[in-house]
Formats: C-alpha cells, sequence, structure tokens
C-alpha cells in the first residue's frame, strides 16, 4: 500500500465534473481495452453528483461507446445507506462485520421517539407536538452520531449551579440516553448515521487489510463527516488511488490559511488535509486535458480575495493582481422586490434556450421561496424546470386533499374546511365534475354563506330543510349521501381515542369515495402519478409505523398528519427541461452550466441564519465535541465560492422582501470590498436590460395611465322606478352602487362562515324591540315590561345565543338597551297615543322618466297626543348628524316624514310630523341616548322631497351617469361594490396628479 497519499486538486472556476471525467479517462481509460474504465471505481458526495458524472463521461465521448465506472455516492449525511460492500472482495472476517443490522426506517423511529417524548411528559404532550419534539431529537441523534460522540458524556456538561432550564434538559435528553438504546435493540435496527458509519468504517478497515487492485478514486468531497474523512484517508493511499479536491485554494497566503475559522469556505478542506497529514503544497493539480486552467485564474482570485479571513483583510488595500479579466461575465442585478426578482432570473433562464447552441442554465439558491416563484413565471412559456428539492408532498394535489378532507371531518363540516375540501379538483363524489361542482355551490349560497350552521355532516340536510326558502330535493338527496360518505370517520373521530391505523383508515375510505368518479374508483384517481404514487407510499408507512404511537384523540390527528408528511417531497422523474435547473446549494455542489445565478444573496438567506440550538447552549456543544454552528456557514461559503468562480455568473437580490428591507449578502459586501480596493468600480459588466424588460413583460401597451372612473350610462328604462328610503342615501353618496345592485341585479354574498357582526346584531336588537313594541302598542307598560323585554329579546336571538360570542358581548349589551328602553318608554307613554313598529309606507310622485315609488319601513313611529306624529329610527351604530340630515346625506328621516305626512303608510292616516329622532342603542354606558334629527321635521321633509324629485329627474336624463364617490368627503364608509368600481386604482391616480 502507497505511504504518501494520492491527493489532487481541481481549481475553482473548472467545471469539476468534466475535468474530473478527461482526467479519468486520460489515465484509465486505455484506447485499446474498452473495458478497462470499468475497473475503477469512483466515490462521490451525492446521487446528483453522480449522475453529473456520467452526463460528463457521455460529454467527453462525443458519441464513441464508453464503459463508465462503477459511480457511488459516499458522504453527505442526507444520503441515503452507502452501497459498497460489492466493492470490496469476499472474506470471511471482513463479510461477517458487514453484516450490520439495518436502519431503521425514518417514519418508525420518528414515531417510537414520539411515544417516548410523550411517556416522559405523562401524555400532557400531544401527539402532533411529540412528533415535532421528535423530529428534533432525531436530528440530535443523527448529529451525534456523525461525530462519533457519546450521550453519556451529557451529564458533565451541566453542573449542578447551571441553569435549571438546562437541568430539565437533561432530564428530558434520558429519552436518547437511556431509553433509546434499548429500544434499537427491540427493533435489531441501528440510526441511519450510525449504520453509515459502520459501512464507512467496514470500508475502511477492508481496503486497509487488502488494497483493491482497481482503481479507487474519491472526488467532490470536503470530508466533512468524520467516518467520510477516514476513509478518504484510506483511499489516498491505496496503490491504485486518489483524492480529488474540489477547489482546494492553493493561492492563499499561509498566514491567512492558519487563521480561518469554521465559517471560511477552506476550513473544511484544511481540516481534512490536516488528518491526512498532506501539506497544501502537496496537492498536486488533477491532469485534466483539454483544460485550460488560465481563463479561470483571474475569477478564481478574486472570489479568493473576498473569502479572504478578517484577521488578513488588511491586505486589501495594497490588492495587486487582478485587473478587469477578474469581473468578465459576472453580473449582479439589485431588484425591487423578491417577484422582480423572480422574473429578472427566469427572463436569464429563458434566454439560455434561444439559438441552437444547447446552452445550460441553472439557479442556485437556498430560498425555496424563491425557486417556487422562478418555476412559476417559467410557466409563462410552458417551462417546466428541474426543482432538485421537489414539490412538498403536503402541497401535491393528492397531499393537500388528504390534509383537507381531514380537517373537514375534524372540525365538524365547518364551512371553511369543508367547502375548501369539496372544492378540490379530486373532488367529485361519484358524480361528473361538473354536476358535483355545481351542487357544492348551491350548497354554499344556500346554507354555508352567513352564521354557521349546526356541527356535523348530518345536520348539512337538516339545516337545508329548515331553511323559509325553498331547497331543491336533490340537493337535500346530496348531502345525506355525503353525510353516509363521511359517517364511519366521522364517528370515529369524535368517539373514544382510536389507534392512529384506524383513523389513518376511514381517512383513506372517505377519501377515496369522495374522489370516485362516475365510471371510476377513487382510488384510480387519489393514487395516480407520481404524487399520487408518493402520497400512497407516505400512508402504507404511516400504517405500519402508526400504531407505535398509541390511541388517538381524533381531534389530534389532523394536526399530527400534517407533521409527519411535511418531511415528504415528491421530485419529478420526466418532463422537466433537460437544460435548466434549480438547485438548492448542496445540490449544486460539482455541476457546471453555462449560466449560473446565484439568486436571494441576502444575509439571513444566503447564508442562513445560525439559529439556536434548542438543547446546548455554545459553550455545551464544543465542549460535547458537536461543531458549532458556524460550521453550516462555511460550508454555504465553499459553496457559494466554487458557484461564483463560473464563467457566467449572474448575481440577484431583492432589496425588499415581503415589504421589509433587507441586507445584502456577507458575500456580496465583501466582493464589493475587493472590487474597490482594486480600482475597477467601473469595470463591473452591465448586467443587462432583464429588470427594464421583466417590468415591460407585464405591462400595458402605451405609458402608465391610471384607470379612469366608471362612467355607466343605461338606458331610462332600466333605471330603478322604485327605491327605499335607504337606498336613496346610498343614491346620493355613491350612485355605482345602486347601478351595479338594481340595474346590474349583483348582490353581494354573505361571509362563509361569517362571524355576527354589527349588522347582525342591528337585525336582532329590531327585532326584539319590534316584538315588545307590538305586544303594548297603547297605554302604560306592565310592571313586568322589563322581563318580558328580555324574552322577547330570546325569542328574537334565537339560535344566535348559542354562539360564544353573541352569548358573551351582545346578550350583556342588549340587557342594558333593555333597561334603557324601558325607562324611556315608562317616560314617554304620557304623551303617546299609539306606538307603531315597523310599518311599511310609499309615496309615489311623477318623474321625466315615469312615475317614481319611494317606500320606507319605519322603526318606530308615534302617534302623539296632540295628533302629530313623532318618526324614530333605532341605530346601534353612529347615527348622522344634524348637519348631515341639513345637507341632505341623510334623507331617510325626513322621507319618512313626507311619506308620514301624506298617509303613505299602511293603516296610518296622514298628519303633521312633529318630532324626528335617532335612538342610539349602543349598550356601552350610557346604553341608550335619543338625538334629534333636525329643529323643524316639517322643513327637512319638504327639502329631502325636493331633492329627491330633483336627484330622480337627473337621472332620468340618459346623459347622466351612475359614477362612483361623485363626493369624495360625503362617500359611504363601506360599499359592497366598491371593487367593482376599482375605486383604489382611479383614486390613487387622481391623489397622484398634480
Amino acid at each position: 500500500m502507497a505511504t504518501a497519499p494520492s491527493v489532487y486538486n481541481i481549481e475553482t472556476g473548472l467545471p469539476f465534473v468534466d475535468a474530473l471525467a478527461a482526467g479519468l479517462i486520460d489515465r484509465w481509460g486505455a484506447a485499446d481495452e474498452p473495458l478497462a474504465l470499468a475497473r475503477a471505481l469512483v466515490l462521490l458526495p451525492n446521487r446528483r453528483a453522480c449522475r453529473a458524472l456520467r452526463d460528463a463521461f457521455l460529454r467527453r465521448a462525443g458519441g464513441r461507446p464508453l464503459a463508465l465506472p462503477r459511480l457511488l455516492p459516499v458522504g453527505d449525511v442526507d444520503e441515503d445507506e452507502l452501497t459498497l460492500l460489492e466493492a470490496a472482495g469476499p472474506g470471511s472476517e471482513a463479510d461477517a462485520e458487514a453484516e450490520v443490522p439495518p436502519a431503521i426506517p425514518p417514519l418508525r423511529r420518528r414515531m417510537l421517539l414520539a411515544r417516548q417524548v410523550q411517556q416522559w411528559s405523562g401524555d400532557a404532550v400531544g401527539a402532533d407536538q411529540a412528533v415535532r419534539l421528535a423530529a428534533a431529537l432525531a436530528r440530535l441523534i443523527d448529529q451525534v452520531e456523525i461525530e462519533r460522540l457519546s450521550f453519556a458524556e451529557l451529564a458533565s456538561l451541566v453542573p449542578d449551579e447551571f441553569a435549571r432550564h438546562w437541568q430539565l434538559t437533561l432530564e428530558f435528553l434520558a429519552i436518547v440516553t437511556e431509553e433509546w438504546p434499548k429500544i434499537l435493540a427491540e427493533e435489531g435496527a441501528l440510526d441511519p448515521a450510525e449504520r453509515r458509519n459502520r459501512l464507512l468504517a467496514w470500508q475502511a478497515r477492508a481496503w486497509t487489510a487488502r488494497p483493491p487492485g482497481d482503481p479507487v478514486i474519491a472526488a467532490g468531497t470536503t470530508g466533512s463527516v468524520p467516518a467520510t474523512a477516514e476513509l478518504l484517508a484510506v483511499v489516498a493511499r491505496l496503490p491504485e488511488g486518489a483524492l480529488v479536491l474540489p477547489g482546494l485554494d492553493t493561492e492563499l497566503d499561509d498566514e491567512s490559511w492558519a487563521a480561518l475559522g469554521p465559517s471560511h469556505p477552506q476550513f473544511g478542506l484544511r481540516q481534512l488535509l490536516a488528518s491526512l497529514g498532506v501539506a497544501r503544497s502537496a496537492v498536486a493539480p488533477w491532469p485534466a486535458p483539454g483544460f485550460d486552467f488560465a481563463p479561470a485564474a483571474a475569477r478564481r482570485r478574486l472570489v479568493a480575495q473576498a473569502m479572504r479571513p478578517a484577521e488578513t483583510s488588511d491586505q486589501w488595500a495594497g490588492l495587486a493582481g487582478l485587473d478587469a479579466a477578474a469581473l468578465a461575465g459576472l453580473g449582479r442585478i439589485d431588484c425591487p422586490t423578491s417577484h422582480a426578482e423572480a422574473g429578472v432570473i427566469a427572463l436569464i433562464l429563458r434566454e439560455a434556450l434561444e439559438g441552437g447552441d444547447g446552452r445550460t442554465a441553472a439557479l442556485v439558491t437556498p430560498d425555496r421561496d424563491l425557486a417556487r416563484r422562478v418555476a412559476a413565471e417559467l410557466g409563462r412559456w410552458q417551462v417546466e424546470i428541474d426543482d432538485s428539492a421537489g414539490v412538498p408532498l403536503a402541497d401535491t394535489s393528492p397531499g393537500a386533499f388528504l390534509r383537507l378532507t381531514g380537517r373537514a371531518v375534524a372540525e365538524a363540516a365547518a364551512p371553511v374546511p369543508l367547502l375548501a375540501a369539496l372544492k378540490h379538483p379530486l373532488a367529485t363524489g361519484g358524480l361528473a365534475p361538473g354536476v358535483f361542482r355545481s351542487r357544492v355551490r348551491a350548497l354554499e349560497r344556500a346554507l354555508l354563506r352567513g352564521p354557521r350552521p349546526a356541527p356535523g355532516f348530518a345536520a348539512l340536510a337538516d339545516g337545508l330543510e329548515r331553511r323559509q326558502e325553498a331547497v331543491p330535493a336533490a340537493l337535500v338527496a346530496w348531502t345525506e349521501e355525503l353525510a353516509a360518505l363521511a359517517r364511519p370517520f366521522e364517528a370515529a373521530m369524535t368517539g373514544s381515542p382510536r389507534p392512529l391505523s384506524e383513523l389513518l383508515g376511514l381517512h383513506v375510505a372517505f377519501a377515496e369515495a369522495l374522489s370516485a368518479g362516475e365510471t371510476s374508483a377513487g382510488a384510480d384517481a387519489l393514487w395516480a402519478g407520481e404524487a399520487g404514487a408518493a402520497a400512497a407510499a407516505f400512508v402504507a408507512d404511516l400504517a405500519a409505523a402508526g400504531d407505535v404511537i398509541g390511541a388517538l384523540p381524533g381531534r389530534r390527528y389532523p394536526a399530527l398528519l400534517e407533521q409527519l408528511m411535511a418531511g415528504r417531497v415528491v421530485r419529478p422523474r420526466y418532463g422537466t427541461h433537460p437544460r435548466l435547473a434549480i438547485l438548492g446549494p448542496m445540490e449544486a455542489r460539482l455541476q457546471s452550466f453555462d449560466t449560473v445565478v446565484l439568486g436571494g444573496l441576502n444575509e439571513g438567506t444566503w447564508p442562513a441564519e445560525v439559529e439556536a440550538d434548542p438543547w446546548m447552549s455554545r459553550p455545551m456543544r464544543a465542549a460535547f465535541g458537536l461543531p458549532l454552528p458556524e460550521r453550516r456557514i462555511g460550508l454555504a461559503a465553499h459553496d457559494f465560492q466554487q458557484a461564483a468562480a463560473a464563467p457566467r455568473v449572474v448575481l440577484t437580490r431583492a432589496e425588499r422582501v415581503e415589504g421589509t428591507p433587507t441586507v445584502p449578502s456577507r458575500w456580496l459586501t465583501r466582493l464589493e470590498n475587493v472590487v474597490r480596493a482594486a480600482g475597477l468600480e467601473d469595470a463591473w459588466p452591465d448586467p443587462g436590460p432583464w429588470l427594464s424588460w421583466w417590468r415591460r413583460l407585464d405591462a400595458g401597451a402605451g405609458p402608465p395611465r391610471a384607470a379612469a372612473p366608471p362612467a355607466p350610462r343605461p338606458p331610462v328604462a332600466a333605471r330603478p322606478r322604485r327605491l327605499s328610503v335607504t337606498q336613496i342615501e346610498t343614491w346620493m353618496r355613491d350612485p355605482y352602487a345602486i347601478y351595479a345592485r338594481h340595474i346590474l341585479g349583483l348582490k353581494a354574498l354573505d361571509p362563509i362562515d361569517a362571524a355576527p357582526d354589527a349588522a347582525a346584531y342591528g337585525t336582532l336588537i329590531h327585532r326584539a324591540l319590534d316584538r315588545f313594541v307590538a305586544a303594548h302598542p297603547t297605554g302604560p307598560l306592565p310592571p313586568n315590561a322589563l322581563s318580558r323585554l328580555l324574552v322577547a329579546g330570546e325569542a328574537a336571538f334565537g339560535p344566535a345565543l348559542g354562539q360564544p360570542g353573541v352569548w358573551a358581548f351582545w346578550w350583556p349589551r342588549f340587557e342594558r338597551i333593555a333597561r334603557w328602553f324601558v325607562a324611556e318608554e315608562v317616560a314617554r307613554r304620557a304623551a303617546i297615543a299609539e306606538a307603531i313598529s315597523e310599518r311599511r309606507g310609499e309615496l309615489s310622485f311623477a318623474a321625466p322618466g315615469g312615475p317614481f315609488i319611494l317606500s320606507a319601513v319605519a322603526d318606530r313611529i308615534e302617534r302623539m297626543a296632540d295628533g302629530t306624529l313623532a318618526i324614530i329610527d333605532y341605530k346601534t351604530g353612529t347615527p348622522p348628524s344634524k348637519k348631515e340630515v341639513a345637507a341632505g346625506f341623510a334623507p331617510q328621516l325626513p322621507l319618512e316624514a313626507a311619506i308620514a305626512r301624506a298617509g303613505g303608510f299602511r293603516d296610518l292616516p296622514g298628519a303633521e310630523v312633529s318630532a324626528l329622532a335617532y335612538w342610539r342603542l349602543a349598550g356601552g354606558e350610557p346604553a341608550g341616548r335619543v338625538h334629534a334629527a333636525g329643529d323643524d321635521p316639517s322643513a327637512l321633509a319638504d327639502a329631502a322631497l325636493a331633492g329627491l324629485q330633483g336627484l330622480v329627474a337627473c337621472f332620468d336624463d340618459p346623459s347622466t351617469a351612475y359614477v362612483s364617490r361623485p363626493r369624495p368627503d360625503a362617500a359611504p364608509r363601506y360599499s359592497d361594490y366598491e371593487h367593482l368600481a376599482r375605486v383604489r386604482e382611479w383614486a390613487a391616480g387622481e391623489e397622484e396628479a398634480p
């Protein structure tokens, strides 16, 4: 076996896998022996790197047949178990060592740990919370196993005088120090990281004892995992072995090399060389015929200078050796928003597809939100891009359907989760999709808008039958069928705790039944495609491991399902573009593209913020032997250094993310400082027209201009000839609302699952007072008037009293209003001959377009002892001021006075109106108050009627438009039709106009 390690380096800036393939073919690919290269074994960091090297061999072969070497992943923590056993020769002792127990399935491990968490807490922690804590425990176990530490040393890290919090942490971690090893022994399994360590250690021993005669090359890994580093040391010393490092900085001065900290990109490589006992000067360049190192040298030096340790950054002051060539092909685009950044990146990637030269391009970013935005932007050109991170299972169609159906049943068919499930594309319930959608919309309009109906699926049909309006019998029958589909799952969710496998089975049965088509089974739709297959695999794994956690209350099931589904992703196997990719920094290692976009270069994103360890403080981690969080920054920095040295690179960032200003990544700032120190500020290449192109892409033709206010002018024959007194006020303040409601026939729908709002509250108060006044129209009130009013209130409120908000807030207010109302009634009764409640009236008059009818329903009309009338309006909100009434913008009471004076109210002879008043029924302190609407009711009635006649005559002119908010100072506080009139668009334009 060789005594001196064979260590090589592929410089930053070169396409790693292409240079590696060239060197392997040159050294071991004998032209007269086609299978010579097949004898070699190449160890790479991950499976994506294996695929990249395979493609590089195909490019180098130029179309001629080529037997490839064996390509195996060896090192990344996130990789599946290694498969190196076939690479070793036979041997009884080695074979015995290789028979290590299998790795425990990840989902089963999580469920077993979750059960331990629950037992530790005395079942005070819910299953969903226990699963979340179990995931954190599993990560801690992996970290400890990767570093080959022992949990037995934890106790010495927390002396008794330390904070009680850390003492409790130690007690909790007894789960992994004492119980977990016993559980693994019972399972006959190992943690994945421990199994990987054993396989790597076995391979190192096997090759040390019997060095293979065939070539073994380890390439592209920094050896951050100790077991991997030991295997690399063995490979480097094999007779036919070689270790190829990625981007070792051989030009960094010795002072800076000695000062490297964990956050520096070269720190991991320095540690690896130290463990190998190899000096940096002894690392040879990898022989790669056909590759010119010179063009990449200038960029490599620029990026290396930007990454210089802080201790030696003073050398920037005398920086020399950099010229404009270092910036050639390097662009930077600072975008105003993350949306703009995604659009710019999409344009850059799309441009790579132009022409027939086969160019490739990739976005490299750790920002998953940015990656999704870019993929969506590329969709406008029907470009499907390969996103290495995949799509979370919970966001796929079957994953979302499982989540939504679980929520709908767990929340007793509450309107929002029920509609979310029923409106999912997979929901067809055994009907044609169009028929099913129409039934859902009919159910929504009939029952699910407005206050929430009674809970449960069975209550849907009952609620429809109780409605005053006629409901089609087919809709009622359909809701009964829906309730029958959900009944088994609903009973399990509301009953006693059940095993998770039972709940899951009933849930899947309901989901399959709800996704059944007219002629197809629900399973055919629910489990179809790659996402369906991933969802089916998840369900199978959960069914096998779920009962470990014990019986589960139904209310915990949806949250538990979502927690367990969160870690699953779906990666498409085909259908994506072969020349474009979106990669995370780790997936981008060793990859090469013609154009590389490094996106999301903001502090906190790349590099990511260093999160606090939930288990140990920084001193404790250091004492225990775990690497500090800054080590992750160093790995991210190495990824950035490798990618930023590519021939054509575009650096992008967003100046604001979700409205919040951002800070440029530290690496961008360092790059700026180096460029400034080298006097190259003016040498930055023009970033190109990407940002302006993106802005123009969605812009309309011509210069930007504000939207004009709508001004519809329907024919006079289509204009309303009958309006109520309340609608007259709307007509004056917002004519467009009258146009939308009475001419277009648009009526605002009630909100889904609406909480009782102020308007509903006012309706209930009016209804209660109407009942009371109708029962006592004349004479003095009885001694028990207050109790009678409260009984009337209970009848008026009806089922609404069962709602917590109504009972806790509205009913106490009504009780205070009732006391004030009875006291006011007692004081007024001597002067009142009769109190009339909720009386309808009309007044007709001639107008240019034909007779116009004014209608009203007066809250209260009092026939006074002197023969005059008093008109009162109950207000639970703020009543209009006398000024608003006099100006004509609150004409309700004056117009009611005009109707009363003309004898327009049913069974009430016309008489002079002596008083107009608003009764403010707030229910606070004071509970009520009387506000006079004006001092001269007769004059107000005359002015209001004359104003109305003029208004009608104006709108009987076909040239008069129904504009929105003609007087902004008198505009209504709220309008159901404001969004249709696009008020915000044209109002903003008016504000910006000079």
